[in-house]
């Protein structure tokens, strides 16, 4: 996804940034960074409406956008409607996401969120973050990721990338909790940046700084990862031993 060239580029970037600065500026530096690296991220899951985004999300808990879209793109052919969900027997319904973890219990959520639409909000998806939270099977992160990617409300929605990359790069703490990284973040960044934030920093994670073996040593940020440069001292003091 980056050339050589980017990474030099970006890496010249990182340099210009200096050791010593507020933690403003190197929040900025973050930001300028991810999104020279990442300047399309976007929502990966496929969808044609907010009723439709809820569902992928409540699908992806423990369970990859790739294989979500797999199983959506014949679940949105069946099921266009909250109607349309109640209307076959929940074994029906298990069977059509039985490739995605934890299914029975997604199944039976789905259900029961889709029933609550109807008899509270006219079978349509409410575009408030504490109605979202009521609904069932949806969390704060899916209710984040909803109201603005559907209805264009800022917010920042903490999954295991966005977790992971803020305290690494020193924006979170290690020992803080998905809730705390949330606040933390939304203090940080500029309220109009929080969802391509978060966006930006999912890819960063997903595709760079990975959970397992990420490009530290072709990393533009490597100068605030204080893991990152621990990491490249102990690959570098094995290449050194004879």
């Amino acid at each position: 996804m980056i050339t050589a060239a980017d990474f030099v580029k970006l890496w010249m970037i990182s340099l210009k940034g200096g050791a010593r600065c507020s933690m403003s500026q190197r929040v900025r530096h973050i930001l300028d960074t991810i999104a020279e690296m990442f300047p399309d991220a976007h929502c990966e899951l496929n969808h044609s409406n907010p009723f439709e985004l809820t569902i992928a999300v409540l699908l992806s808990a423990q369970c990859t956008d790739e294989t979500v879209n797999k199983v959506t793109e014949s679940l949105f052919q069946k099921y266009k409607r909250p109607e349309d969900y109640l209307a076959v027997p929940l074994e029906e319904l298990e069977q059509d996401i039985r490739r995605i973890g934890l299914y029975r219990n997604k199944a039976k959520n789905i259900q029961k969120l889709c029933r609550l639409l109807l008899d509270k909000y006219g079978g349509e998806i409410p575009d408030k973050h504490e109605q979202l939270t009521e609904l069932p099977g949806v969390g704060r992160k899916t209710a984040n990721v909803v109201i603005s990617n559907a209805f264009g409300v800022p917010a920042i929605a903490v999954d295991t990338h966005v977790e992971r990359v803020s305290k690494r790069l020193g924006l979170a703490k290690a020992d803080d909790s998905v809730l705390e990284v949330e606040k933390k973040l939304m203090k940080k960044v500029p309220k109009h940046e929080w969802t391509i934030t978060h966006h930006r920093l999912i890819f960063f994670g997903r595709y760079h700084c990975k959970a397992q073996n990420p490009q530290c040593g072709v990393c533009p940020l490597l100068d605030q990862c204080r893991e990152g440069k621990q990491r490249m001292k102990t690959r570098n003091g094995r290449k050194s031993k004879p």
